[in-house]
């Protein structure tokens, strides 16, 4: 039914519609500590094409640098001093940066955790789940070998919430088969070039080994078995553009990629936003569970193929988007522009 609104009524419906736009112009800051990998180029792209997507947010206030907990707790600081509405962080390490945190949460600036944990009882947490993430590829690897054996152990960057988590889940896998060893472990540093550099010494020391866990640098493992011109032996690793392809290419290469998607980062904003707009989660800590893709099976094979695309970095994760979490295209995160961008 068509009515018009009385003087009084139209001026309190416009002051509403103005408040509640004014309420959705946010600003949000987002603080990262690694650059040249390519899981968290992805990560900060979701970021901004998550913001752009949602229409809520006026502009991101973005500190990306290579940096360490103490650098990272001068990135927040500056961001509050901003006068940012929201702070997606994904944090060096758990307790690292838990009094800018604080300082954030008590002027009233909403704080989402990415990728990893922090342990500040105001921040939010949004996280692929990590201990299963390396439960799930280290149980499959320990399997494949036949229960037994010795493998390389290639982890992330030490002191990091999701390599300690990451441990935990190996650890878990390993008690369950203890006629399995770790051969070699080493901190990657979640760098291609060192990882590769990494399996390339180890393999030139000519010591035998059954199979390889890594903690997401995983292609250019791949690399190095075709480089050294050695038999490849089950690898594990994520879910990444470039290994899930050789997984479907490689002659003789027997894997699986455990989902990790970078995108969690454009989840981590929606959390941000629906926070601001005061609708709050029904637990502090939402975790992401993952899935393995194995080219064992047939059903694995599938769902490989499935997942392949050829047309993203090496580096990305194939899973660009988390249903429930992110509205974004594949076009709008490749673009990797947020708003006002």
């Amino acid at each position: 039914m068509k009515r018009l609104l009385s003087g009084v009524l139209l001026g309190a419906f416009v002051a509403g519609m103005s408040s509640t736009a004014l309420a959705s112009d946010y600003t949000i800051g987002v603080s990262n500590t690694v650059q040249g990998n390519g899981w968290r180029e992805e990560m900060v792209c979701a970021m901004k094409a998550q913001a752009k997507a949602s229409g809520k947010v006026k502009s991101l206030n973005i500190a990306h640098r290579n940096t360490d907990a103490a650098g990272q707790l001068e990135d927040i600081r500056n961001l509050i001093e901003a006068g940012v509405d929201a702070i997606v962080v994904n944090p060096a390490n758990p307790e690292g940066i838990n009094s800018a945190i604080k300082e954030a949460t008590d002027k009233g600036i909403v704080v989402v955790a990415v990728d990893q944990a922090v342990t500040e009882p105001s921040a939010y947490v949004l996280s692929n789940n990590q201990e299963e993430y390396a439960y799930l590829g280290a149980k499959w690897l320990f399997e494949e070998i036949g229960g037994k054996g010795s493998v390389v152990y290639m982890r992330g960057a030490a002191g990091a919430a999701a390599d300690d988590d990451r441990d935990k889940g190996f650890k878990r896998a390993l008690a369950e088969y203890p006629d399995v060893k770790v051969a070699h472990e080493v901190f990657t540093g979640w760098q291609q070039d060192q990882g590769k550099q990494q399996i390339l010494d180890y393999i030139a020391t000519g010591i035998p080994f059954d199979g390889v866990w890594t903690s997401g640098i995983d292609n250019v493992i791949v690399d190095a078995f075709v480089e050294s011109d050695v038999p490849l032996v089950p690898i594990v690793g994520a879910d990444n553009a470039g290994f899930v392809g050789q997984l479907n290419s490689v002659d003789g290469l027997v894997g699986a990629a455990v989902t990790n998607p970078g995108s969690v980062g454009g989840a981590g904003v929606t959390l941000a936003i629906q926070l601001l707009d005061g609708d709050k989660p029904d637990a502090q800590t939402v975790l992401v569970d993952p899935q393995l893709w194995e080219n064992k099976t047939e059903e694995g094979k599938a769902q490989l193929a499935a997942a392949a695309d050829p047309s993203l970095d090496p580096e990305w994760p194939v899973s660009i988007m988390i249903p429930g979490w992110t509205t974004y295209s594949k076009e709008d995160i490749i673009a990797c522009k947020g708003p006002g961008e």
